[in-house]
């Protein structure tokens, strides 16, 4: 991302669509995990195929450029972002999520304010490093209040092969997987335009007449990312929306992309020592992250119900979905359904058609879900 678009847009498996992978595709549908790195595969590979044939430039063209800012409220999507028939009664339900006894202490909440309070001390002074310097420290005060308890696992790298090169691509091609390969397309198409046009909003890096530069660069990088992806054994690679913490920090090139790829490959090495790193000491700085992303929302124009009822809708159905996916074909549909109702398609129709055809696909892909 970082050489061929030069944009400080990270790629990493998507965290929703990890979830989905393991507990809806394997556990629940009893899909083997090989079947369905092949369907990661053939998703990428028609990802690849609407870049070249422009497809996916113009779903971005069809937002409305009134309507981009909202697409900056994130919410990490979880594994409930589709429904699909619930498994046998005789199956093994998917493990529940561990209570807060389990991975908190009683004093753990003052580590998050402590961690929130000197990140947001250092963001008001203007230090570039702020929330590493945040992170860090909530780690040692955690340490010292003898709240990381770290015990590191076996690890080797050699333990790649176990899924390297394992997909298997005729058995996604059967007809029951089709509807996987279609949640992995859409999930991660929708998930990558919403991530993309935040981050690069915040960077500054919009063109003056809405457009982004480079745009088939940005979904060439991604698509191939997503093929390499499921020949090493990941779920779908996307740009992930944590790359504003980069932006935040000043970075505006792909010199912010290639340096976090170095220091991923270099964490292979150390990966047991990163995973000391407690989730109370990072998620001060996710929260802050997230405060900043909610810049875009003053830019909205609220007066106009055109324009302000979509964006409320797509913000509030987000974190209620937990589906960025979801909320943005929400957000479109209603505002398409605006235009058309209210008589303002008309002139508009020949110009925004890729518009109410994603309205259209998105209308009956909520149909189905509810049928299901």
């Amino acid at each position: 991302m970082g050489a061929l678009a030069n944009y400080p847009l990270a790629l990493a498996p998507g965290m929703g669509l990890n979830a989905y992978f393991t507990y809806t595709v394997v556990k629940a549908m009893h899909v083997p995990w090989q079947t369905a790195l092949g369907a990661v595969f053939l998703s990428g590979v028609i990802f690849l195929a609407l870049t070249f044939s422009g497809i996916r430039q113009r779903l971005v063209a069809a937002i409305p450029h009134q309507l981009h800012a909202r697409s900056r409220r994130r919410h990490r999507p979880l594994h409930r972002l589709h429904r699909f028939p619930q498994p046998p009664a005789s199956s093994s339900p998917a493990p529940p999520p561990p209570s807060p006894s389990a991975t908190s202490t009683p004093r753990q909440p003052f580590s998050h304010i402590f961690g929130l309070l000197l990140i947001a001390i250092l963001q008001v002074l203007r230090i570039r490093a702020s929330m590493l310097i945040g992170v860090l420290a909530t780690t040692l005060l955690g340490i010292l209040c003898h709240q990381v308890h770290w015990q590191p696992a076996p690890y080797n790298l050699s333990a790649i092969k176990a899924t390297a090169f394992h997909l298997d691509i005729p058995g996604a091609l059967h007809i029951g997987v089709f509807e996987i390969i279609f949640v992995f397309l859409f999930v991660d198409l929708f998930d990558n335009i919403g991530t993309l046009v935040a981050v690069t909003q915040r960077a500054g890096l919009i063109a003056p007449d809405h457009t982004i530069p480079r745009l088939n660069r940005i979904f060439f990088a991604d698509a191939t990312s997503t093929i390499l992806g499921s020949l090493t054994g990941t779920s779908t690679v996307t740009s992930y929306i944590e790359s504003s913490a980069g932006v935040a920090a000043g970075g505006r090139t792909g010199v912010t992309a290639i340096v976090t790829g170095i220091l991923f490959f270099l964490s292979l090495f150390i990966a047991p020592l990163v995973g000391a790193i407690p989730s109370f000491a990072t998620a001060p700085a996710l929260i802050l992250v997230g405060g900043l992303m909610l810049t875009g929302l003053g830019t909205i124009e609220w007066d106009d119900p055109q324009i302000g009822i979509p964006a409320f809708l797509t913000v509030a159905t987000i974190p209620l979905t937990w589906s960025i996916a979801d909320g943005l074909s929400f957000g479109l549909t209603s505002y398409a359904l605006l235009q058309l109702f209210t008589g303002r398609a008309r002139g508009t129709f020949r110009r925004d058609w890729m518009l109410y055809l994603l309205a259209t696909l998105f209308l009956l892909r909520f149909i189905y879900i509810v049928k299901k």
